[in-house]
């Protein structure tokens, strides 16, 4: 009777632990305490079923019915509190069980012929692998798999696949049709799946791990290129003006001959046009000389293109995480830059608003678009850019407002594509 409870316990113990095992590794579409309240309540309720069928069948039969009782009833549950979907939620959920089964399938065959099947070796093992398997996965694993989930869309369903397909591979091996330990001449072919399933989830993991190093790999190949890019900008612009400097002494004769022949409003015309090439050769949008030079390029490129650009920036000497910002507006005024080619020169128009509204920093970039192209909010839309090294451009937008503790919304309204950006920022200005 005392060996049978510690069976019951370690089988507890390993369906209580296969939940937080998932919970590591899946993105809910709820807040933290909201998520934790539905997964204890339901995933709760499961396991207090599973519970009630060991009891009253026992082992054997409730090895049989795991599938239906506890494996079936979850996976809808969780997949409706998910936030990835399709193949992504196949692979979280499919590894958290495959885990689990293989963790009691190993500890299973370890009692059977080194503890005599008293379950102590069992119940000793299970309760020391569980939490060994989740230190190792939060402290290597959780957080290069939660990057790689937002950062790729595609190449999950051959994971996904060999995942499912391993996770029927040992219910089946280990549960039918009797548990392994009584089907002796099963224990050899047992033993090589086990081993076989742990050099294919070292693959998956280093497969995995190859491509979060390609995603950082090119996190970091943007963020030097912003970084080039805004020196080099920087550097044109005083390029032009030393060459504005030079050219003053003909815009004084230009001045002078107009005022002499009294054309006072062609004068103040000029001057105007003046002030505002000047202001964007000297990178006055804003006192920060990071975003100005970012302003400045894209204000050259569209006065190039023929549009129109307005620009509304109320920021000033504070400490602002300039990178990802450069990041943002870059990204946001290449994508307008590119939409505005499709248009005929009369209707391009671009403008970008940067304010603060309490704790946020806002920025809001509208430019018109074609009138074939319709954005839902919520929605992505996909890159017109032909080849590998497009399409980043909205989803760095994305990453840098979620490093910022912000998020980003873009839409198509009345012929305009909005892009809105919040990010949460220190309105302080700095001390020296």
């Amino acid at each position: 009777m005392k060996t049978q409870i510690l069976m019951d316990l370690s089988i507890y113990w390993a369906m209580f632990h296969v939940t937080f095992l998932f919970i590591m590794l899946f993105r809910s579409r709820y807040p933290k305490k909201k998520t934790l309240w539905l997964v204890g309540s339901i995933m709760g309720l499961i396991m207090l079923i599973n519970v009630v069928v060991l009891a009253v069948f026992g082992l054997e039969v409730t090895g049989r019915l795991f599938l239906f009782t506890c494996s079936l009833p979850s996976f809808l549950f969780m997949y409706l509190l998910s936030a990835d979907k399709k193949f992504r939620f196949l692979l979280t959920f499919c590894l958290a069980d495959t885990l689990c089964i293989w963790i009691m399938a190993v500890t299973n065959l370890l009692d059977h012929y080194l503890g005599g099947g008293q379950y102590v070796v069992m119940f000793i093992s299970r309760l020391v692998a569980f939490p060994l398997i989740e230190y190792w996965i939060y402290r290597f694993l959780r957080k290069p798999y939660l990057e790689l989930q937002n950062a790729v869309e595609k190449g999950w369903g051959v994971f996904a696949g060999m995942t499912m397909l391993y996770y029927v591979l040992l219910i089946v091996i280990v549960q039918y049709p009797t548990n392994i330990v009584n089907r002796p001449e099963d224990v050899f072919l047992c033993v090589l799946v086990l081993v076989l399933m742990f050099f294919n989830y070292a693959t998956i993991f280093y497969a995995l791990y190859n491509q979060f190093l390609v995603y950082r790999k090119q996190q970091s190949e943007r963020i030097l290129q912003e970084q080039k890019y805004s020196l080099e900008t920087k550097l044109e612009n005083q390029q032009r003006i030393r060459r504005m400097k030079h050219d003053m002494k003909g815009h004084t004769v230009t001045l002078s001959g107009l005022l002499a022949a009294g054309k006072t409003e062609e004068a103040k015309e000029y001057l105007k046009n003046l002030e505002i090439e000047m202001e964007a050769l000297t990178g006055q949008f804003c006192l920060s000389p990071y975003i100005n030079a970012v302003l400045s390029h894209y204000f050259q490129k569209l006065q190039e293109m023929g549009a129109e650009f307005y620009s509304d920036i109320r920021i000033g000497e504070e400490a602002l995480p300039y990178m990802e910002l450069c990041q943002i507006l870059s990204n946001g005024l290449e994508n307008a830059c590119d939409e505005l080619k499709d248009l005929t020169e009369g209707k391009r128009e671009a403008f970008v608003r940067v304010k603060y509204h309490k704790d946020y920093l806002t920025i809001r970039i509208r430019n018109r678009c074609r009138p074939n192209l319709h954005v839902e909010k919520g929605e992505l839309p996909d890159t017109s850019k032909e080849g590998g090294d497009h399409g980043f451009g909205l989803r760095t937008i994305q990453e840098a407002a979620e490093r910022l503790g912000g998020d980003m919304l873009c839409y198509t309204e009345d012929g305009y594509f909005v892009l809105d950006v919040m990010v949460r920022v220190s309105s302080e200005p700095i001390i020296s």
